[in-house]
Parts: structure tokens; sequence; C-alpha cells
């Protein structure tokens, strides 16, 4: 089979098809046949050297497809670990999930590790309630107009940034109580403007340390910090006495090296509380690009750039 062997080189992306070994499913797994793959941060990390593949797991990069289990015509779309952007991948059958009705290949493949990671973020590790207000940094990202949406379906009120106007129109669709340009990270006083202070119970913050100071000012008492990532630093300064005082928790939280057997947990539950609402038209996926394999770069590229709202997926179907 073929996959995607991407490098960076002169300050952007060269991609090629490689010819690999097809991969031999394993106890409990399944061999899929990629009709598409979405295209994450992550894959840049790794691109980069900074992010391998948990130890045991496919090394290629790719953390999410959607495709056909080979022999059969059932369709899923699957979380990986990795080694998604390729004609085939072996995946634990608890990492899979059916497409929903109405949604073709391309919009399935965008919906694994966005609406995953807003479901586990907010439903598990923050412990949403209906009626409790939401902060989403980098809102007009994949995950952030999924957990926009998801926290919307669980009764929350969203309050969503982002550092580029053109972008509003996109957390308006996806539902947002308030929309914050913030292109200099200047978001505390817009958010106390519309909702008094400490008004934001569940923070989702890919950004890192240069949030952390305004995620803490704006936080209530209770009130819980999502860490996902750390795009503009990694160490901060804490004031302890606000943390106590606030009674707040930080977070951090991964999925890709959480193991399967907790991967197939989540999946299921996903599949029962999030799944129905794609069909209920509560959710929608939001795709901003399609690529063909032989125009793969430019979709890293794009996602480098922060150009995207929404998710890049890599069109398997169509070389």
């Amino acid at each position: 089979m073929r996959a995607l062997h991407v490098v960076e080189r002169d300050g952007g992306y060269v991609a090629e098809l490689r010819e690999v070994a097809t991969p031999v499913p394993g106890a409990g797994e399944v061999l899929l046949r990629v009709l598409a793959s979405g295209v994450n941060r992550a894959d840049l990390s790794q691109i980069a050297g900074r992010y391998p593949s948990p130890p045991g797991e496919p090394e290629g990069i790719g953390l999410e497809v959607s495709g056909t289990i080979e022999g059969t015509s059932e369709r899923v779309a699957a979380l990986l670990a990795g080694g998604g952007h390729a004609e085939y991948v072996a995946v634990p059958r608890g990492q899979t999930f059916p497409v929903p009705a109405g949604l073709d290949a391309i919009a399935a493949a965008a919906i694994p590790e966005a609406f995953l990671t807003a479901f586990v973020n907010l439903v598990v590790e923050a412990q949403l309630e209906a009626g409790e207000t939401v902060l989403v940094h980098a809102g007009a990202s994949g995950v952030g107009l999924a957990a926009i949406q998801t926290a919307k379906s669980l009764g929350a009120r969203v309050i969503a940034t982002t550092r580029s106007a053109s972008k509003l129109p996109a957390l308006e669709r996806a539902g947002v109580d308030l929309a914050v340009l913030a292109p200099g990270l200047d978001f505390v006083a817009p958010i106390q403007a519309a909702y008094g202070p400490n008004a934001v119970d569940v923070i989702l913050d890919p950004i890192g340390a240069a949030a952390f100071g305004g995620d803490m000012a704006v936080l209530a008492t209770g009130g819980r910090i999502i860490s996902l990532a750390t795009m503009a630093g990694a160490r901060v300064e804490l004031d302890l006495s606000l943390l106590m005082k606030k009674r707040a928790r930080v977070v951090g939280s991964t999925l890709r090296a959480r193991s399967r057997e907790e991967k197939a947990a989540l999946v299921e539950r996903f599949r029962r509380e999030i799944l129905p609402g794609f069909e209920s038209g509560k959710l929608m996926v939001s795709v901003d690009a399609v690529y063909t394999v032989a125009y793969a770069a430019d979709a890293f590229q794009r996602m480098r750039a922060n150009q995207n709202t929404g998710k890049l997926v890599i069109d398997w179907t169509a070389q």
C-alpha cells in the first residue's frame, strides 16, 4: 500500500507517497480501507520530530480516518494513535464508530479527533453541567468549532475567541453566545463587559502560557481550566492564593497517549451521548478544505499558517 510521508523543507512541507507494507490487524483490530483522513496540528508536531506515536502504535502521521472495513461494506470513522494518512490502517475495533446517516466520507473523517477531544474535555474532564459558561480559545479550529457545538448541545453558554476577524462568522454559525476578537489575547475585558467578573466555569485552552493569566482572571469560583496544548508557551507563573481563593482546578489533558482500553470506553460513551446529534441536526461537521493526496502538502501548510476555519481533510479516493 501507499502511505503519506511529509517533511519540512525551506519553510514549507514536501509530501510524497511511499510504498510500505499493508498492516496486518492484530487481536481486536480491523483493517480499514481509508477513504479520507483528517489533518491535525499534532501531525505538524510529529513531522517536526516533537510528538512521536505512543509505543506499540503505528509510526506514521494521521490521527483520524473514515473508510470501510476490509471485506465488508461497513462504513466507519476511527480514532487512531498514528498511521492514518495511508491507503489502509489497522485500528482497534473499539476506536471505530458508524458514520452517521447523511454524512459522506469527507465529513466523517473530520469527526473523530475534533469531537472526541471536545467530548473528553468538556464532559469527562470538566464535568460540564447545563447552565454553566464555557470559554473556548482558538474557537475557529476544528476542535474549537466542535467544542462550541458540543457545549451548546449540553446546555452551556459559550464564549469563543479568535485572532482573525474573518473567522468570527464561523463562531457565530457554530452557535456562540459571545465571539471575541482577540488578536493580542486581550479577551478579559470583553468577557467581563458582557458577563461580569469571574463568569467562566470551564475553559478549553490550547494556547498555553500566553492565555493563562487571562484565564485565571475570568474563571469563576469552582472553575476548571483544561489545558490541551501549548501553542504560545508551556511555562506559567501561578498565583496559588488566587487558585485557592477560586477553588479552581487546572487539568492537563491529552487524548492520543491514553490506553486502547480507555479510548474504547470513551468512544462507546461518545457513540451513545454525542454521535446521535449529527443525525438529528444538532451537530454539524465544519470542513474548511479538502485536498487530494497529490496536494496534501498544501493542507499541512494551510494549518501551519493558521488559515483554516474548521477541519482540513485529505481525500484518498481522488488521487
